[in-house]
């Protein structure tokens, strides 16, 4: 079982730091793929990502949720919003995903289908080569 990094992911990167099997990836090209992914065949699920990051957006892959209630203003990156999204990972280097969308406090969103787009991202997409498949 590996974790999942979800669309409430905006790059932050904290969780790269602290990963001791070095097996988060930010996704490349930002535009197809805006989230940093877990490979699933390198991580050992200690869960050592999930407290670092400062958007919640990490879970194990049994627990990602159907039904995400989101807390007020919380964005939300899965190449279908509007949005622009600037902001600054955890070096204070400048952060600039677009197709963003911002969700009001209770909505409700499913985070599941970023679960196979984890696995695309390293059977088939760019990730494939990266970890030289």
């Amino acid at each position: 079982m590996t974790h999942i990094i979800t669309a409430l992911c905006l790059r932050d990167s904290a969780c790269v730091q602290v990963c001791p099997v070095e097996c988060i990836v930010p996704g490349k090209p930002e535009a197809e793929w805006p989230l940093y992914y877990i490979d699933p065949d390198t991580c050992i699920d200690c869960g050592a990502c999930v407290p670092e990051c400062p958007f919640e957006a990490i879970f194990p892959e049994d627990e990602v949720p159907g039904d995400h209630s989101a807390k007020a203003d919380q964005k939300f990156s899965r190449n279908d919003g509007s949005e622009v999204y600037d902001g600054h990972d955890d070096k204070g280097e400048a952060v600039h995903l677009e197709k963003v969308r911002t969700l009001n406090a209770g909505d409700v969103v499913d985070l599941r289908p970023d679960i196979q787009a984890n696995y695309d991202y390293f059977k088939t997409g760019p990730g494939y080569k990266a970890i030289g498949k």
